[in-house]
């Protein structure tokens, strides 16, 4: 990221390693990696203490080098928030596996908090897109009485094909853990997108939470 200019982690796969099967290393490949020369690179829960290395607890990925911004331009607030106590606060939600390797699940942003569990937005949307019907998928926090927040989609679905919120429903209960699975869906014949094609889920969430006369999720 620009504020760590840019390089913290590299994704090898380190000589202790290269005995493990070739779809093992595939997949260790495709995460963000370890530590750069140079760079200290944790995942911390709120508290600001380590996950597990487990590879599923997640937390937040911060960084300290000397590659660090000094701050924002003519932002000391938003600076005070990013940098503290020497450590960048990315805003990327990650999980640690057991050889070390950090594996980017999420932005901060997009977490759903759900009975206490983290749950992974981009985790839910790659559920949803196994099914034939649905075309782009984006998950939002959706507020809930008992739980607190649960996953709440915004599905367009594909030309020629019908599919029913309570079908998209029990299919994410099929491919998740419940407490991962949608509890609603919003059908919209387009995601709001920016000049780059990323999904503007700011938009959505300001969308649904305005409509059920909530406030609070219009993170950026």
């Amino acid at each position: 990221m620009t504020e760590s200019s840019p390089l913290s982690t590299i994704s090898l796969i380190r000589p202790q390693l290269d005995g493990l099967p070739v779809e093992q290393k595939q997949r260790i490949k495709a995460k963000a990696g370890y530590p750069m020369i140079g760079c200290e690179v944790k995942v911390v829960n709120d508290n600001g203490e380590e996950v597990p290395v487990d590879g599923r607890t997640i937390g937040e990925v911060i960084v300290r080098s000397h590659g660090v911004m000094k701050g924002y331009w003519k932002n000391e607030e938003a600076t005070a928030a990013t940098i503290r106590d020497g450590w960048l606060h990315t805003g990327d939600m990650a999980t640690v596996d057991e050889y070390g390797h950090i594996d980017i699940v999420d932005r901060k942003k997009d977490i759903i908090i759900s009975g206490g569990e983290n749950v992974s937005s981009i985790e839910v949307e790659g559920a949803l897109y196994e099914h034939p019907a649905v075309l782009e998928a984006a998950v939002i926090a959706a507020p809930h009485e008992k739980w607190g927040e649960t996953p709440h989609a915004f599905v367009v679905v594909r030309p020629g094909y019908n599919v029913t919120e309570e079908e998209l429903i029990a299919f994410s209960r099929e491919k998740l853990a419940h407490f991962k699975a949608i509890t609603g869906v919003t059908f919209v014949d387009e995601l709001p997108k920016t000049a780059s094609g990323k999904i503007q889920k700011v938009h959505l969430r300001r969308q649904y939470w305005d409509a059920i006369g909530k406030s609070g999720r219009y993170v950026n």
